[in-house]
């Protein structure tokens, strides 16, 4: 009888164990609901701003407008959205409006560095960039145009082409009261602002290094649109003076 009672005594203190880890995980799920959300939370924190610095790194990037030298196609304050697809499959084009890194220091005034929160910010795309050493500026030539100003009608012509500016610049405005004739390096840009009287564009630094010419390596993006103040959203597309027949060199 001794061996079948030990064989008996032997499923109790396993079945006790048995109850007793299963009374240790139930407590465990009861105490891990709140860690369970932190970490739920962390990661999706964590992906959306690997999302939103893959977007601003190669979709689109807000920026400030810091200036009225494009105005009033755009003005002080504008917040506007660069956009970098475009010129992923094509190259820069005649009449975009485009966000550039100063390519010879036409930018020569004291630059005010942001705080490390706005760095963040501006870094991850939550915040727009406040535009210290990049301009806006329209362009007008690409590599290899000749651009001439003015024929006898006071037009802007590329490669003899007249230009019919009065989409965008504004009434009465001259297309430059600065004469000017130049040929475009090949991967280089003429650019100016659509406030002519008021733009230190390639015209204004035509004495200085790099002539003038702003290298296509230096284009942020495309501006494709006002996102900001609300009466101002609007979507900015080349004008149709930029589709002439004959343009193209």
């Amino acid at each position: 009888m001794a061996p079948s009672t030990a064989t008996r005594a032997r499923p109790r203190p396993v079945a006790r164990r048995a109850r007793r880890s299963k009374g240790r995980h139930r407590r465990l799920k009861q105490r891990n609901p709140l860690l369970s959300l932190l970490i739920e939370m962390s990661t999706v924190t964590v992906l959306a701003l690997v999302i939103t610095v893959v977007l601003r790194l190669f979709v689109a990037e807000a920026f400030y407008v810091p200036s009225e030298s494009m105005y009033d196609t755009l003005t002080t304050n504008d917040r506007i959205l660069a956009e970098k697809i475009s010129y992923m499959h094509r190259d820069v084009d005649r009449g975009d409006i485009i966000v550039f890194k100063d390519p010879a220091n036409w930018l020569n005034e004291a630059q005010t560095e942001p705080g490390p929160f706005r760095r963040v910010g501006e870094f991850v795309g939550i915040l727009p960039r406040s535009g210290e050493g990049h301009l806006v500026k329209r362009v007008i030539g690409v590599g290899g145009d000749k651009v001439i100003c003015c024929d006898r009608s006071g037009r802007i012509t590329v490669n003899g082409i007249p230009l019919d500016e009065r989409e965008y610049l504004l009434k009465d405005a001259k297309p430059s009261e600065l004469p000017f004739s130049v040929v475009v390096p090949p991967g280089h840009l003429w650019v100016m602002g659509d406030n002519r009287a008021e733009s230190a564009d390639s015209r204004a630094h035509m004495g200085g290094p790099g002539g003038g010419f702003v290298p296509v390596e230096n284009v942020v993006g495309r501006a494709c649109c006002v996102i900001w103040p609300s009466d101002r959203m609007t979507m900015l597309r080349p004008p149709e003076t930029f589709k002439k027949p004959g343009l193209k060199k």
